[in-house]
């Protein structure tokens, strides 16, 4: 049974899986010829000798180390492994999948824009995905050190560089500073070949970058709005007019003091414009019997409806109740 067969068998896989590791390695281990390598969904296992490459296993299963890897291994150039004793070697497993974290601007970035002499501060967020591409570049710049690499090793590579970037981008797009959401999809285009060639500097691409909104203070977008309903309306009297209609016909808001409030409010308003209206088309009534004198003139034994004078009712009287204007 050779020099093994008292002794228990070892299988090679990655022990205590987690979903954001980059790549476990095991190591300091001897693998035995009676070993079993384990691949699941999802990883790949790559053989390590002296710190080389010797051998890629892509498919997930459960593999024999006598009988299906050292064969293969074995034809591999720098490999030696002797029938009749363990192999130290190190076994990497990679996670294959796709990565995929959510960013934001660690601080406000400020953007030159007309008016604003501090600068336009500015946030943004968004996604970006990234996965592993070269193994061998992967193993030279960061597994020939590491145990492990997390997603979140990567994260901190990408939020110490990202600010930069979305200025320089922001910056080489141009366009309207308060509208950076129409440049955002040629923005992000740039700052993904950008990190795409940062991240393949130690084996790892971008697959995709994606920017979700551009966000301004408060007060600023507050004063940006009211701009542009200026401009849309034309002038301050429709933007009042509006306003009130606004008011007029807001929800309630139910049983709340907020919805009180609101319906207070309303009612007052309408009924402020009712009066003003209601002023307005009496004194447009008396102008108009001034103008043609009256619905009759004194001395024709027929009293006027209203006094000519001061546009009072008349109610068929001979002077006036209200000046003592003689109406016939």
């Amino acid at each position: 049974m050779g020099l093994f067969s008292n002794q228990f068998a070892n299988v090679v896989e990655w022990e205590e899986y987690r979903d954001d590791v980059l790549f476990w390695k095991w190591s300091n281990k001897e693998i035995k010829k009676d070993s079993k390598l384990i691949i699941k969904p999802g990883q790949d296992a790559i053989f390590l000798y002296n710190g080389a490459v010797e051998g890629i296993f892509t498919e997930s299963g459960s593999y024999t180390i006598e009988s299906q890897i050292i064969p293969f291994l074995s034809t591999l150039k720098g490999f030696k492994f002797g029938f009749n004793s363990g192999m130290r070697a190190e076994v990497l497993f990679v996670n294959t999948k796709e990565f995929t974290c959510n960013w934001g601007t660690s601080s406000p970035i400020r953007l030159q824009a007309q008016g604003l002499p501090g600068g336009l501060p500015v946030r943004s967020n968004g996604k970006y995905s990234f996965k592993i591409d070269d193994y061998n570049v992967l193993i030279e710049k960061v597994a020939g050190v590491k145990k492990q690499y997390l997603v979140e090793d990567v994260r901190g590579r990408i939020k110490g560089i990202l600010d930069g970037l979305l200025m320089k981008w922001i910056s080489k797009v141009g366009g309207d500073v308060f509208n950076l959401m129409a440049q955002a999809t040629e923005i992000a285009k740039g700052i993904n070949e950008d990190l795409d060639m940062e991240l393949r500097s130690i084996g790892l691409a971008m697959t995709d970058f994606q920017i979700s909104e551009f966000t301004y203070p408060e007060n600023i977008t507050k004063r940006a709005d009211q701009a542009a309903e200026y401009t849309m309306l034309g002038d301050m009297g429709r933007f009042q007019q509006v306003k009130m209609v606004d008011a007029m016909t807001a929800p309630g808001g139910g049983n709340t003091s907020m919805g009180n409030m609101a319906n207070n409010m309303a009612g007052s308003m309408m009924g402020m414009q009712m009066g003003m209206m209601m002023a307005n088309q009496m004194v447009n009534g008396v102008n108009n019997m001034n103008n043609a004198g009256g619905n009759a003139v004194a001395g024709n034994g027929t009293a006027p409806k209203f006094c000519p004078n001061c546009g009072a009712a008349t109610n068929g009287a001979k002077f006036c109740s209200n000046c003592g204007n003689k109406l016939i």
